[in-house]
């Protein structure tokens, strides 16, 4: 049985994004939906009902396999109060004391994990976990870990935890996210403002949601309307069959509650983040070497293509993989190992989760022709560590990611900026002042998140390009921005 509902609104407002507590501006269309009663499977075996009993077994089958994490993060901050210390003017006016130069300050916040395996390895978002210095976890059943962190990848917001399993432990089934439709039923659970277990059900309301929170990360969001919240992070966003489809990661809201708009991680991507994470500590992504754009119907008529999906060869690497085996400027890239390409975030999704060394076959459209070319895939993080040789040419320096200890002694986020650990004397950076140890935390504006990041902003600029730097003083702690000119 299948029941079709149906909305449209062409309104426009304005909201904003929570993830955590940071806030971004972004406009948003209504939406047409289309919403299908679905069959559902428990473990016992396959049932069919309605909606009224299918989210019943739903959360039955899930809730013990959700769990609540609470997390304490320390800080070590400069005193706001430093730089007037000396001042006789304040101190005349304002009385200000002499006070230590750094304090430390504690950070707790609410999430929401799963239990993945029954070896006790739990899958939550970054900015959930991610440099926590203390983790509890308590499980449904009542009983409290201190959990340990296996490994972040903030370019998906994921993290994976794990506690001391002592027994074999409830833990939830992953379903194929590609698989899911618009106007799929689905079921969210978590603990939203620290209220355990909760449970609520919407729909898929889109899908391939993109540049959200950082246009530069690797994000294919799911959006729904199922009801989430500030806590929810972390938590299964499940379909009908009691598989977990997505990651609950953002909402769009103005008031900083739920507003009818959430959005999760794809259980395909989680799943294979997850994995690295727990082999390796570290997520190993894929590279083909190219520079990619979508494109538009523009582009695709200057081209001679009907079909308006697929990604544009903006540019190769040379020496990468793309270019020996043949790819070249001007080619639009259609299919990925059977799978269409819709655009270039999910031609560099697909890539980012392939096995480096492994050889895909792409199908791209070349002077009306359609070839059929495999590729070696290649490692992304040996790609950087080649393009970073640039740095020295570009700012006349040398950097790698600011450390554990950095990010704790001058209250940074986690995986926020890079370390110079080299300076040309006649360069850029050292002609304006920098030192070794400084810390750049942005360019032009732009957040530098790792190693990677930096090195595509500065890949990016151009020559004698006046760059605003936002920097760390390693002396003093003092944030201040600095004007240089890239070479």
């Amino acid at each position: 049985m299948e029941k079709l509902y149906r909305s449209l609104s062409g309104r426009i407002i304005p909201v904003k994004i929570f993830s955590g507590s940071v806030f971004f501006k972004i406009t948003v269309l209504g939406l047409l939906m289309t919403i299908p009663l679905l069959t559902a499977q428990a473990d016992e075996g396959a049932y069919h009902t309605d909606l009224s009993t299918a989210v019943a077994q739903v959360a039955k089958m899930n809730i013990p396999a959700v769990v609540h994490i609470e997390v304490t993060q320390r800080q070590v901050v400069t005193n706001p109060l430093l730089p007037f210390e000396n001042d006789p003017f304040f101190r005349y006016f304002f009385g200000v004391p002499r006070t230590q130069r750094k304090f430390q300050r504690e950070l707790k916040g609410l999430g929401t994990g799963m239990i993945m395996d029954s070896q006790g390895h739990i899958l939550t978002n970054n900015h959930v976990a991610g440099g926590a210095t203390d983790i509890r976890v308590l499980l449904a059943n009542g009983k409290e870990y201190s959990a340990s962190l296996v490994g972040t990848d903030p370019k998906t917001d994921l993290a994976v935890i794990d506690i001391p399993a002592t027994g074999p432990l409830p833990h939830v089934k992953f379903g194929d996210s590609d698989k899911v439709e618009v106007g799929e039923w689905v079921v969210a659970i978590g603990h939203p403002r620290g209220l355990d277990q909760t449970v609520t059900q919407g729909i898929i309301s889109a899908k391939h949601r993109q540049g959200i929170m950082d246009p530069s990360n690797y994000q294919d969001f799911l959006q729904t309307d199922a009801a989430i919240n500030p806590g929810n992070s972390g938590g299964p966003l499940l379909n009908l069959q009691g598989e977990v489809i997505g990651v609950n990661a953002a909402i769009v809201s103005q008031s900083g509650g739920f507003e009818g708009i959430g959005f999760a991680i794809p259980s395909n991507m989680a799943l294979h983040i997850a994995r690295e994470l727990i082999a390796h500590g570290k997520v190993e992504r894929g590279w083909l070497g190219v520079s990619i754009q979508d494109l538009t119907p523009r582009l695709a008529s200057s081209f001679g293509i009907e079909n308006q999906k697929g990604a544009l060869v903006a540019d190769v690497v040379k020496g990468g993989p793309a270019e020996e085996a043949g790819l070249k400027r001007g080619d639009v890239i259609v299919n990925y190992q059977g799978k269409k390409i819709l655009d270039a975030s999910t031609l560099r999704n697909d890539v980012a989760i392939t096995p480096v060394a492994h050889k895909v076959e792409m199908t791209v459209l070349r002077g009306g022709k359609r070839l059929d070319i495999p590729v070696m895939i290649g490692n992304l993080q040996e790609a950087i560590k080649m393009r970073a040789s640039s740095i020295k040419s570009r700012l006349g320096a040398d950097v790698r990611p600011a450390t554990a200890d950095e990010v704790q002694r001058y209250g940074l986020d986690t995986n926020q900026g890079v370390v110079l650990v080299w300076l040309d004397p006649n360069g850029p950076l050292r002609k304006a002042g920098f030192e070794v140890d400084d810390i750049i935390l942005e360019i032009n504006g732009k957040v530098v998140d790792d190693l990677q990041g930096f090195v595509e902003l500065v890949s990016a600029l151009r020559p004698r390009q006046r760059v605003s730097l936002l920097a760390v003083d390693h002396r003093t702690g003092r944030t201040g921005y600095v004007r240089v000119v890239a070479q």
